[in-house]
């Protein structure tokens, strides 16, 4: 689905592989929490599981963005070295908190601008 294998999404969602390829295969049900959690690993709305099954529903194709986002999930994944996944993860963390102090920024100067 979406580019990854059912061990590369257990590993994500935190279930065994076999556990992913019942639900997979419609032998266990999935939970609303777990639905969500895949939902969330995937990049898409709860609802996107269930396009399809009225006729007037139509498929959302992926973003590039999206796209990106399942392709550096499913590559991380892949990292054996849990040291490895850490300094990614801080890294991850530390340009994200760095945009949005960016983004912080320039929306108090706006705000400043416009008090003037």
């Amino acid at each position: 689905m979406m580019g990854l294998s059912q061990q590369q999404l257990a590993r994500m969602i935190g279930v065994t592989y076999q556990q992913a390829h019942k639900y997979e295969r419609g032998l266990n049900r999935i939970s609303a929490g777990r639905l969500f959690e895949i939902a969330q690993v995937l990049g898409v709305g709860v609802s996107w599981f269930f396009e399809g099954l009225s006729a007037e529903s139509e498929q959302n194709e992926v973003s590039p963005r999206q796209r990106m986002c399942l392709e550096l999930a499913r590559n991380f994944a892949m990292i054996d070295n849990e040291k490895h996944q850490e300094a990614l993860s801080q890294m991850a963390r530390a340009l994200a908190a760095q945009s949005q102090a960016a983004q912080a920024s320039l929306a108090s100067e706006s705000d400043a601008g416009d008090a003037h």
